[in-house]
């Protein structure tokens, strides 16, 4: 793995957030591939599940957004990248996501999970004693 297919692959990732159906799925995810929104959330295990789940998430292929990655690591089978997505125009919803993304060799992810992150959320105990 290198940097070069996992820029690929997100572009690839955003390419089939962008398109009508899941079909592009089958490129990005292998069959039994893991799919975890959050990092204590339950996994979304398949091709199948992950197809329904993004029906689910998104607004559909025209939904407004703007998309900017940036890889972080690369190690192996393994790749972290840092996103920032803004929803609407104007918008209306951001978000700033690390991903931790598991190859199999076949140059698909196998295992995908997102930590996700928006504005005014606030760890348990803040330090301001807010």
């Amino acid at each position: 793995m290198d940097r070069k297919h996992v820029d690929g692959w997100l572009a690839g990732y955003e390419q089939a957030w962008r398109t009508p159906g899941t079909d592009a799925l089958a490129a990005l995810f292998t069959e039994n591939a893991s799919y975890r929104q959050g990092p204590y959330w339950t996994p979304v295990v398949g091709l199948p599940a992950i197809a329904r789940m993004w029906e689910k998430q998104r607004d559909g292929p025209t939904e407004v957004f703007q998309l900017t990655s940036e890889i972080v690591a690369v190690d192996g089978d393994t790749a972290v990248s840092r996103h920032e997505v803004r929803y609407g125009d104007p918008v209306e919803q951001e978000y700033r996501d690390l991903w931790v993304m598991r190859f199999a060799d076949d140059g698909r992810c196998r295992s995908f999970e997102e930590w996700p992150f928006w504005p005014g959320q606030q760890p348990a105990d803040p330090p301001d004693g807010s």
